[in-house]
């Protein structure tokens, strides 16, 4: 046997039939790993949050720290439509991973969204020097009115502490989602 198709044996008995939510800050590898996530799955989608956000044409309030009623609104609008995305293709036999920034109180309020079960919370928590530097590194930029220590801030004092919290500060891709594959097959089971 292979390393990658004992990888694939792992996969297959460990996030089979779920829904699984990854979140963090911007520049935390949410899009990277669900995606890496979802190539080792049999059967699966990758529901991207900010797909939904950039299909508002004109009247689209970008979140600040400020944090304006209609920009709220216009997140839980996002919200809404993911996690319905998530169980129309969870219904289809498929498991969804659906990556977004989901902080705070609306992470509690965001799982109550997908009704689908079993929901799996995976939450990407590397340092803020990780995040800076792959903020550095990428080609487009996550942070407009934000600061990246502000957001995690957020993310480590405003957060409820549900779901799997990884410090994937010093893991590549392929060893964050070894981990998580591993933490969702310990719940499981």
């Amino acid at each position: 046997m292979t390393a990658s198709r004992g990888r694939h044996d792992i996969a297959e008995t460990t996030a089979s039939r779920a829904v699984i939510l990854i979140t963090g800050i911007s520049a935390a590898g949410k899009s990277t790993v669900a995606q890496a996530l979802a190539k080792r799955l049999p059967r699966s989608a990758h529901v991207r949050g900010d797909t939904f956000r950039r299909m508002v044409v004109n009247g689209g309030a970008e979140m600040t720290p400020d944090r304006t009623d209609e920009a709220v609104r216009q997140l839980h609008l996002r919200y809404r439509i993911a996690a319905s995305s998530a169980d129309l293709y969870f219904e289809a036999g498929f498991t969804p991973i659906v990556q977004d920034v989901v902080l705070g109180e609306d992470l509690e309020r965001f799982t109550r969204m997908i009704r689908s079960r079993p929901l799996h919370v995976v939450v990407l928590a590397p340092s803020v020097e990780a995040v800076e530097r792959r903020e550095r590194e990428r080609d487009k930029t996550g942070y407009g009115d934000w600061t990246v220590a502000a957001l995690d801030h957020v993310l480590r004092h405003d957060t409820p502490r549900i779901g799997h919290w990884l410090d994937t500060s010093d893991q590549s891709v392929d060893q964050t989602v070894d981990e998580i594959l591993k933490t969702l097959e310990r719940s499981s089971g």
